[in-house]
């Protein structure tokens, strides 16, 4: 047999004909592979309709898969979803469907490699992308690898969704946070991929941020240690207790309450923290020769005096 092989190469290739040695060499091992029910093929689509794909699977025969036995999501569509040139994976239904293709079923080999794969999308913490298939109570479905799982609505976004209708049909990018193979349970997560996002985008404009600048913010919370200062689209900065005034202060409330509107002085953005002074902007903006005024003066509560008696109230004579 070997030898027959060899003159079967060589006759070709003496022939002049446009196969290659391998082209020869691939066709011969199709020949003599031996496919059985239950057996798992990849294979390349060459054919689409509204029944289902042909596929090319290497072998003398074609692949067949029909649409229902494509994908169990209800929203798929084998027109719009699978093109000419996809790769598709099937478990051998029957060597011969009659027309002397071989069928193979997808949601068949969902079950025997999904869950694999699923686990390895778990472990490694892969970010894959599902399209949301219909809501239910709690949350929504989508298929991941031909398998249905479910997205808890407190992980689909930062911020909880309470119409789960505005999400389904959309495509969003997922990790899977847990598999359960024998209870068949596979739940899914967006909220940890956005919030990695959203921390980017934070850390982008700080890292913009001149120390030494001048901005303004409304006072958000208060602390025993501090004041959180909004400065706006999405960035907070900590004003130290030691920093919000001149004077002592035992507490931030004794000049400053929440909703106040405040000048402070950028001092450092180190680990992506922003560190501010009210002190330091009152410093940086009043005219040599003048205390410093106090830090409620520069909230929103209290108006900054600009008439001659106002301003002679801040000398010492």
């Amino acid at each position: 047999m070997e030898e027959e092989i060899k003159k079967g190469i060589a006759d070709a290739e003496e022939s002049g004909t446009t196969e290659s040695m391998e082209d020869y060499s691939r066709e011969l091992e199709a020949s003599f592979r031996t496919i059985r029910e239950g057996d798992v093929l990849s294979g390349t689509v060459i054919g689409v309709n509204e029944e289902g794909v042909t596929l090319d699977l290497n072998y003398y025969a074609p692949g067949v898969i029909k649409a229902a036995d494509i994908s169990r999501d209800p929203s798929f569509s084998v027109l719009a979803d699978v093109k000419v040139g996809d790769k598709l994976e099937g478990v051998v239904v029957k060597k011969d469907d009659g027309a002397g293709n071989i069928q193979l079923s997808c949601v068949e080999a969902a079950e025997v490699l999904g869950w694999d794969k699923l686990q390895a999308y778990l472990d490694e913490k892969t970010t894959v992308s599902v399209k949301v298939a219909e809501a239910v109570n709690k949350g929504v479905t989508a298929y991941l690898e031909g398998i249905r799982g479910f997205i808890p609505a407190s992980q689909l976004s930062l911020n909880y969704v309470e119409d789960l209708g505005t999400v389904v049909g959309k495509t969003m990018e997922v990790r899977v946070i847990t598999v359960d193979r024998a209870k068949k349970r596979l739940v899914m997560s967006a909220k940890d991929i956005l919030r990695e996002k959203e921390e980017e985008r934070i850390n982008q404009k700080v890292s913009m941020i001149v120390p030494g600048s001048v901005l303004e913010g409304r006072v958000e919370s208060l602390m025993p240690y501090g004041a959180f200062v909004d400065l706006g689209d999405g960035l907070s900065g900590l004003v130290h207790i030691s920093q919000i005034s001149q004077k002592r202060i035992k507490t931030p409330s004794e000049v400053l309450k929440v909703g106040d509107t405040v000048k402070v002085k950028v001092l450092n953005t180190n680990n992506n923290k922003i560190s501010l002074s009210i002190r330091g902007a009152a410093e940086t903006q009043k005219p040599d020769g003048f205390e410093e005024k106090r830090a409620a003066e520069y909230s929103s509560g209290a108006s900054v005096g600009t008439s001659l008696a106002d301003l002679l109230k801040g000398l010492k004579f």
